[in-house]
């Protein structure tokens, strides 16, 4: 048994790093995406800084730990980011050539999710440290700044790992649900629209009122961007910053679980028509 699970570990790794090495070559759309996150970055802290100055009681965070959401977000906005996800898997879905997946001596679950972990981490990469070295060098209060300490920043580090994986999960629930449509776009809309509200894109988490925020904050669209990019701010900490780390692994638990089981359903009545 051991040895199975080892060789397929080792096929899922190919795939992977395959996929990775494609990606890192789109050097020219990752410089357009940075000039696109610098700006949106820009609005929505001076919006933000707008609203602080009206009303800086009503701000439910400090400024400088907004600056560093926003600005880490969009660093890792590949990560999180929802609406991005495969057309070529959706297509294959929907033409027939996913029967040539199914031909791969691997489970169709664990290489779409391989593929889908590479695609993010790859944008990611070329992304990121651009973005980040700017940020840090702005003049204040709009500087990103470094998190209190080595302890926050290694929980910062292996929620946002977690929070990745959430984000995978869900889309990969998106893949499974589109075998039993006659199209996916319903689902990808409603998804990402969803998402893209309840995980903190568009405004933290702590703006909404409090017994909303407690709420959305045991969801699983809130175990993705939210939990990490707090964690960082100094945000959430100490028991807290815990207790949402855990509540991210038991989402990822789930929606693999909830994924792998609807992909079985998928294979077991899945029909391909023409030649």
């Amino acid at each position: 048994m051991f040895p199975v699970k080892w060789k397929n570990y080792k096929k899922n790794i190919s795939f992977f790093r395959l996929r990775f090495a494609m990606c890192m070559q789109y050097r020219t759309a990752a410089l357009a995406g940075i000039a696109t996150q610098f700006v949106w970055g820009f609005m929505e802290i001076n919006v933000f800084h707008a609203f602080n100055n009206s009303d800086p009681t009503a701000f439910p965070m400090k400024f400088d730990q907004l600056a560093s959401y926003i600005w880490m977000q969009q660093a890792f906005l590949a990560l999180f980011m929802t609406w991005f996800m495969e057309n070529e898997i959706f297509d294959c879905i929907m033409d027939g050539n996913v029967c040539y997946e199914l031909c791969r001596p691997i489970d169709i679950y664990d290489m779409w999710f391989a593929r889908s972990v590479a695609n993010r981490t790859s944008r990611a990469v070329l992304r990121c440290i651009p973005i980040l070295l700017v940020a840090f060098f702005l003049p204040e209060p709009f500087a990103m700044t470094l998190p209190p300490d080595i302890l926050t920043f290694i929980c910062f580090v292996i929620s946002m790992i977690l929070g990745m994986t959430v984000t995978v999960a869900m889309c990969m629930l998106i893949y499974m649900l589109s075998f039993f449509t006659v199209s996916p776009q319903g689902l990808r809309i409603i998804f990402a629209m969803t998402a893209e509200l309840l995980q903190g894109i568009v405004i933290p988490l702590p703006f909404f009122p409090p017994r909303v925020q407690s709420i959305l904050e045991l969801l699983p669209f809130a175990a993705m961007e939210n939990v990490p990019l707090r964690i960082y701010s100094g945000n959430i900490c100490g028991g807290e910053a815990a207790k949402a780390i855990t509540l991210q692994i038991f989402w990822i638990i789930a929606l693999i679980t909830i994924g792998k089981v609807i992909c079985r359903l998928a294979m077991k009545k899945v029909t391909v028509q023409g030649g």
